[in-house]
C-alpha cells in the first residue's frame, strides 16, 4: 500500500487574517501552511491546544461600555440622539478635554 506523504486541509478564514498571518509567518521565515503544521505539532506534543484558552478581561470602563450598550439594545436605556453631526463630534471633542490631565 502506497501512503501519501501529505494530506490536504480545507481552512475557510477571513481574507483580513489570513493575509495579516502570511505577513506575520513570512517575517519568521515560514509559510502559513508551515505554522499550521507548528501548531499542530505542538498540540498533539501537549495533548490539547498549546495554549490557554479563555475569555478576554476586560477593564472596568470597557464592561460598563458593553453593558450600557446591551442596555440600549433591549430598551432598557435610551440612546443618546444628536441633531447633527457636529454636536456629535463637539460631545466627543469636549470629552478629550475633560478627559485631559
Amino acid at each position: 500500500m502506497n501512503m501519501a506523504k501529505t494530506a490536504n486541509i480545507n481552512v475557510r478564514m477571513d481574507p483580513v487574517i489570513k493575509a495579516n498571518a502570511e505577513e506575520l509567518f513570512a517575517s519568521f521565515g515560514m509559510t502559513v501552511t508551515e505554522a499550521i503544521n507548528i501548531f499542530l505539532h505542538q498540540s498533539l506534543m501537549v495533548g490539547g491546544l498549546p495554549f490557554e484558552v479563555r475569555q478576554p478581561k476586560y477593564n472596568a470602563e470597557t464592561l460598563a461600555a458593553m453593558q450600557e450598550a446591551r442596555e440600549i439594545a433591549a430598551g432598557k436605556r435610551p440612546a443618546k440622539v444628536y441633531s447633527s453631526a457636529k454636536e456629535l463630534f463637539d460631545e466627543l471633542d469636549s470629552e478629550d478635554i475633560d478627559a485631559e490631565p
